[in-house]
Parts: C-alpha cells; structure tokens; sequence
C-alpha cells in the first residue's frame, strides 16, 4: 500500500467494525423470539419485527408511533404498571413482571415484561421493553439496540442465552447462557462449544446440521441436548445465524433457551393422550356393548312404551332410576324387610365443591363427570341394590337387608371409588363424597322420612370436614333443627335489634397502649339467649344475610370510633372483619368509602381483615379490589394468617399492611417448638415485607414475652381484656 494512504486504514478498521457489530445487532434483531420496544414520551419509537407480530401487525412500521396505554387492556393497566414499573426504574434498576396486553384485535394476552431506562438520569430520554408473550410458551430473543450500548443492555436483560461462536469457540456470551449451563461469569470466555455437549460424537454430529442452512445464506433452527457444568443434560431450543454468510470465519450467533420443562410437559402429555386413548377405546367397546343389549332388549317390547317408560321412571343423563322410581322400590323393600324384620339402609350422597368444576370447566364436563360417577356407584354396589339421581350431583342408595355394618362398609367402598381420577379431555379430575346414612326401622319407616334424616347426616359430614360418612342421631337432628330456627331468627334480628358488638383492645407492645380495637359481632335472642358467632356467622353466609349484617357492622364500628373521638379519645384503628361474600360485591370500595364519609371518619383509621383463605380464593381479583381500597386510604390486614394456604408471591402483591397471627399458633406458643418457629417465620417475614404483625388469642405474660422478643407489633387476647360493650371498652381505654 503506498504510505500517502495508509492513515486512512485505521479509519477503515474501525468502520469495519461499526459494520460487524452493526450486522450482530441486526442478527439479533431478526432472530430474536421476543418483542423489543423504545419507549419515549408514551410513544412507540422503534421496536422489532417480533414486538409488531406479537401485537397483530404484519410490519413493525405499522405501530410505530402508537401510544404505550393502548397497548394494555386500559388506562388504569397501564397506569398500574407504571407506578409499579418507574420508581425501580428510576433508580436504574430493571423491572420485570407479568402482565396483561392487547393487540392490534382488541383480545387480550399474558406477557412477560423487562423494563430499564436509557438514562436513569435522564428518564425523559425514554425506556426499553422486551416483550415476551408467555402465552404460547415460546421463549423470545431479545433485539438489539441501534447503537452499542443498547446492545449491552438487551444481552444483559435478555430472557434467553446468547453466545457468539467462532471456529466453534464462544467469543462472547451474556450472563444467562453462563447461568443455563451452570457457569460463573467469565467461565466460558474462549472456550470451545465441545464442552458443553454431552459427548465428543453429539458435538461432532451438530456441525453438518448447522453449516446447510448457514452456507445456503440462512439461519438454524432446532433442538439440541446440551450439558450443563455438573454434567446434567437439558434440553435447548437454539437459533443461530452466521454473522456475515459470505464470510463465515466471521463466526455465528447463537441464541439458546432451555426447553427441559416443556420437553417434560410434552411427554406427559403424550402419555396421558395415550392413556386416554386407551380408555377410549375401552369405553368406546362398552358403549358398543351397551348399545347392542339395548337394541335387543328394545326388539322384544314397543318403543313407545319403553321410551315413556323410561323418560318418567330414569335421570336423563345418567340413566339411573329418579325419584318416582326410587319410591316404588323404596315401598317394596320396606314391605319386604317389615315382613321379614330386616333392616335397609338409605345412603344420601352429595359430591363436594362440585360446583366448583362446573363453573371452571363448564356443565358439559361436569355432566360426564356425574355420569362416570353414576357408573361406579352402580358398579360398587349388589343386583339388589337401587342407585338413583335425585338431580344435580345428589343420589340416593337403597340397600335392602343391609345393617348398620353393612352400610357403613359399603360407604368405606363407595369414597374409595371416587377417589380414583376421572379422565375427561385433558382434565384429571377427582371427586370426593359426603355420605349420610339413615336405617329402617331405626331411623324412620318411609322413604320422606329417611331421606331426611340421611340428608342430615349428610349435611354432618360435610361440617365435620367432607369426604366422609355419618349415620343418622338425635343429635344431629337437633342440630339440623336448631340452624333452621336460627336461621330463620336471624333474618329479623337486625330490625329487631337484637344485634350490637363488642370490642376487643389491640395493645401495642412496644408502648403497652390501646391503638385499635377489633368490632366483634353479638347476637342475643330474647328467647334463646345469647348466640355463638360460631353458630350463626357461618348461617348468614349461607343465606345471603351477611352482606345487609356486614354493612351494619361497617357503620355502626365507624360511627362508635367517630363519637369516641369527638369525646376526646385518642384515634385508633377500628378493625373490621370481612367475609368471602362481602369481599366479593363489586361495590365494595364505593360502599366503604360512603360509610366513612357518613361517620366523618378518616379511612386510615379502618383497618379491614381478611382471611387468607377469602384472600386466595380468587387472589388476582383480590389484588384488584385491595389496590383500589388502598388507593382510597383504607388499611388491609390478613387474618387467620398460617392456617390457610396463602401464596408469597401473592402476599406481596397484596396491598395490606398487618398481618394477625392466629390464635391457634398463639396458644401454646411457650411450649411448642412448632408453633415457635412458626410464629417466630411469619413475624421475620412480615417484617421483611415492610408489614406490620399482631398476635391474636394472647393469655399469658409468658406468651406476651415471646412475641415481644420476637418482634411482635401489637397484641390482642383475654391477658388485656375479652371483647367488651361500647361503653366497657371506652372506660378501658380512659383508665390506661
């Protein structure tokens, strides 16, 4: 080269390496499996092919400038992330989360979200978003950045490994392909991809199915068996693409996602597609069996008649006998067992939560679970024996000359039968029964009266913890009797007035002061007496009267904390405890907000609880409705904690700020290393979570010294003071 030229050769170089990187971003851009958007002043300013596909657009082009809030479902989605999103943002971090999206249709899907600044100090400089759509489980590539600093923050934040191969040795790789094979940072600079196939033959076999498709001029695409550092094999989706295809010694990307769990998922699935196939063609030759024996049964009567016949005397949909016909033979067996001083046994049996599998999966399934039950019923018991479907998921047994041990032997067979899965579609379900058993002539002498008494006994078993059986008893008839006239008290106790509540000190035990008090409902009949919450709560909830008695309590709790206020008593909180029903009207938030507004009560001051069961039932609307109760200055406190089965990454989502320590926990706490350590997490745990802890049920100085060691906020229990009247409570409080 003459040297009058040469100074322009390093020019060139570093063009030339503008140009390689350039055609790496590219790479990346193009193969990437996830969405890739620069967000600046709530509009699209660039993003990736895939990010257009992902929301329904043929050409990236076609969204960019669209505004970021119609990406969402609506305004308050996307408000709700960016107040969750920036303030980590603006502090450099990155945010990751899933959420809710919409495309270009309108329908709506689940994506995974990466969010980071360009500048933290600068937020006005705009953002960048990886976009994965987790709805179809495909993992994505993250896109590269137009310059090559946006390069280095999608490698970083990017879901999937990636690695840059040249003569088969990794040049450069990010942090997440080091962490799928199982490698601390830098470990795998320099060395040769040898290392991470399981055997020399796997790694040597690889290089002709990547080299076609990168001579030809295209990328690679497939699934490889990959090791990881402790020599455990997982299964990876990789894509790759040669850098410069006419010139490979200029190396490939490679893009790397580990598929082990879907690999799993799908032989799973191929094995119970099998297995249902099986039972398929099993029940597929039974039916055709069925269908035979019905035609020759059909052949030798008219078919008017048997069709009347079986429409008034069958269940339409498992073909067992109905009630009609169950009453004709109910008669004959008792005439039978009068005659012969037999016994009979009748069986009331009720599916438990069954309404729960209609409402998820819908009635059709529910339908095929009933009559896969009907079958096995019919097939657990004799000849002699009679199954009937009174409707719903409700049946009945008829048992002739069957005794108390009979029964209850059968019953023992009848839950065991249920227990075993039933296989609809790709649903494995299991069902459980509640039993209830009544005896002739113990128990009742016709078929009204001792259905009755097994569906009490039935109704048992379903209290005392369901998938059991209970043989009728007077006591269980006294029950039965009590919760109707209880029921049927309570429905005017509110007008009448025989309502009021009680209110339980919550002492702070740092100070040893009251800073709240916990409206404990009463109810005293003027004939029956006072009555258990335990009884009658649990009756309200049954017949809708919870909701009017909640609200009740609401108002008269805020209006009482309002007054004691006005006569000069410090502020607390006034706890109120909420049930599944209430918890679930769409008014709520509104209806709190009205009652602190007629109280002229700050909404700080109202602090409502919630079991975790209620709280996880449906945990995603729960958010919902504690974000906007939040959002309106009303406090939330899980109670009961430990007893359900709350999930933690729920319980970070939920806006409360207390958690109560059940009782149970609580009462031997001084004894029980268990209850101890359990305790001792929940409080830690809380604390961790920025939340505040108060221990229900507290009796003794000893156990009060344990949850001030551990750490615990507040206090409540008998060893201050058992729940007292309005004005009880008041005189406690000015006496501290």
């Amino acid at each position: 080269m003459p040297e009058s030229i040469q100074p322009n050769a390093p020019r060139r170089d570093a063009l030339e390496e503008l140009q390689l990187a350039l055609r790496e971003q590219q790479v990346i851009l193009d193969t990437a499996g996830v969405g890739i958007v620069f967000i600046k002043n709530r509009l699209v300013v660039r993003c990736n092919q895939r990010f257009g596909q992902i929301f329904g657009h043929s050409d990236a082009a076609a969204i960019l400038g669209s505004t970021s809030p119609s990406l969402y479902p609506d305004d308050l989605a996307a408000h709700a992330l960016a107040e969750a999103a920036y303030p980590a943002m603006a502090q450099g971090l990155t945010f990751k989360s899933e959420v809710l999206m919409k495309r270009r249709d309108g329908s709506s899907f689940w994506a995974h979200l990466t969010g980071k600044l360009v500048n933290p100090a600068d937020p006005l400089a705009g953002s960048i978003w990886i976009v994965d759509d987790i709805d179809e489980q495909k993992a994505a590539q993250a896109q590269l950045q137009s310059v090559l600093t946006e390069q280095n923050l999608i490698l970083d934040n990017a879901m999937v490994g990636i690695v840059f191969l040249r003569n088969r040795i990794a040049t450069r790789c990010n942090q997440r392909f080091e962490t799928l094979l199982g490698y601390e940072p830098g470990e795998l600079q320099g060395v040769s991809s040898r290392q991470w196939y399981l055997t020399k033959q796997d790694w040597i076999e690889a290089e002709p199915r990547w080299k076609a498709p990168f001579a030809a001029g295209h990328g690679f695409e497939g699934e490889i068996q990959l090791r990881k550092k402790d020599g455990t094999a997982i299964h990876c989706e990789v894509r790759a693409k040669a850098i410069n295809a006419s010139d490979p010694e200029q190396g490939a990307i490679w893009i790397t996602m580990d598929i082990t769990a879907r690999k799993t998922a799908e032989n799973e699935l191929l094995q119970a597609r099998a297995d249902l196939e099986k039972l398929v063609e099993v029940r597929t030759l039974e039916l055709s069996r069925t269908v035979q024996e019905l035609k020759n049964k059909a052949a030798e009567q008219k078919t008017a008649e048997a069709y009347i016949q079986r429409l008034a005397h069958f269940d339409a949909l498992t073909g067992l006998p109905n009630r009609l016909l169950l009453n004709d033979r109910c008669q004959q067996a008792l005439s039978v067992a009068q005659r012969g001083r037999q016994s009979v046994a009748l069986m009331f049996l009720d599916l438990d939560h069954f309404k729960n599998v209609n409402d998820s999966l819908g009635h059709r399934v529910g339908d095929e679970v009933l009559v896969e039950l009907a079958a096995r019923l019919k097939a657990a018991v004799r000849e002699q024996d009679t199954v009937s479907r009174l409707g719903g998921d409700e049946f009945i047994l008829l048992l002739p000359d069957t005794d108390a041990m009979g029964a209850a032997h059968l019953a023992e067979k009848l839950l065991q039968t249920a227990l075993q899965p039933i296989l609809i579609e790709q649903h494995e379900l299991t069902v459980t029964p509640s039993i209830g058993i009544a005896l002739y002539p113990k128990d009742g002498t016709d078929l009204d009266t001792l259905s009755r008494c097994a569906d009490a006994a039935m109704y048992r078993a379903k209290a005392d913890g369901r998938n059991g059986y209970r043989f009728y008893t007077a006591q269980i008839q006294a029950h039965s009797d009590r919760m109707l006239l209880l029921d049927n008290a309570l429905r005017r106790a509110l007008e009448r007035k025989q309502l009021e509540l009680h209110y339980q000190p919550q002492i702070a035990l740092m100070s040893g002061q009251v800073v709240g008090a916990e409206a404990l409902l009463r109810w005293t009949h003027p004939e029956l007496g006072a009555i258990s919450p335990v009884e009658f709560i649990p009756i309200a909830e049954n017949n809708g009267l919870i909701l009017p008695i909640g609200e009740w309590v609401m108002r008269t709790a805020t209006r009482q904390l309002s007054t004691w206020i006005a006569r000069g008593m410090a502020p607390i909180t006034m706890a109120v405890n909420l049930s599944a029903l209430q918890f679930r009207n769409p008014n709520l938030p509104q209806l709190v907000t009205r009652i602190l507004e007629d109280a002229a009560l700050p909404p700080q001051l109202l602090e409502i609880e919630l079991t975790e069961g209620v709280a996880m039932t449906h945990p995603l609307e729960a958010v919902a409705v504690m974000n906007e109760l939040h959002q309106r200055g009303v406090r939330m406190a899980i109670d009961d904690f430990g007893t359900g089965y709350s999930s933690l990454s729920y319980l970070k989502k939920f806006q409360v700020y207390k958690l109560k320590i059940d009782q149970s926990f609580v009462r031997d706490i001084t004894e029980d290393p268990d209850d101890k350590a359990i305790v001792g997490a929940v409080i830690s745990m809380a604390s961790s979570l920025g939340l505040q802890t108060i221990a229900e049920g507290v009796e003794t100085e000893g156990q009060l010294e344990f949850l001030r060691a551990r750490g615990c906020n507040e206090a409540q229990g008998f060893y201050f003071s058992r729940p007292l009247p309005t004005q009880a409570f008041e005189d406690f409080v000015r006496k501290q």
